[in-house]
């Protein structure tokens, strides 16, 4: 993803780093309705289990939550249907054999704003297993004690 001055991130998935190995990520769109763009474009999102699925040649996101707008009328959106993202017809036949292949899957790894539409980066992901979790844990506190001594240090 690239990172200009025309890009807001609206929200992070860091879970998902932790949970999954990130093979590959790629940036797609989502077909939106007013009142989630809002929503949106105000943080009301949630999507700790979300993923993609591949689907007669499209791509869906399941479990992306976002909230009602607040400000909308009887005509506001349903918060959990499932959610079109919109990629190049290559890409999605790329990503379908990807997936198809042992213990790959499709999660959304952020949110956020590129030019004032709503774009998100999908990760093409494989599970980590318990042993992998653990030495990312016992790296991230070995990073911190060496910055810890560090700043203490007088040069």
């Amino acid at each position: 993803m690239n990172r200009d001055e025309s890009v807001k991130i609206i929200s992070l998935n860091r879970r998902a780093r932790f949970d999954y190995h990130v093979e590959e990520s790629l940036e797609c769109g989502i077909e939106l309705k007013g009142t989630e763009v809002k929503s949106i474009k105000d943080g009301r999102i949630s999507y700790p289990d979300a993923y993609a699925e591949v689907k007669q040649g499209e791509v869906w996101l399941y479990n992306f939550h976002i909230a009602e707008y607040a400000f909308s009328s009887v005509f506001s959106h349903d918060p959990d249907r499932p959610k079109k993202l919109l990629l190049h017809r290559q890409e999605i036949k790329r990503i379908e054999r990807r997936v198809r292949e042992k213990g790959y899957t499709l999660i959304p790894l952020s949110v956020y704003l590129k030019h004032g539409l709503v774009k998100i980066e999908l990760g093409l992901c494989k599970g980590k297993k318990l042993f992998d979790k653990r030495a990312d844990i016992k790296a991230r506190d070995l990073d911190r004690e060496i910055r810890r001594d560090f700043r203490l240090k007088d040069w």
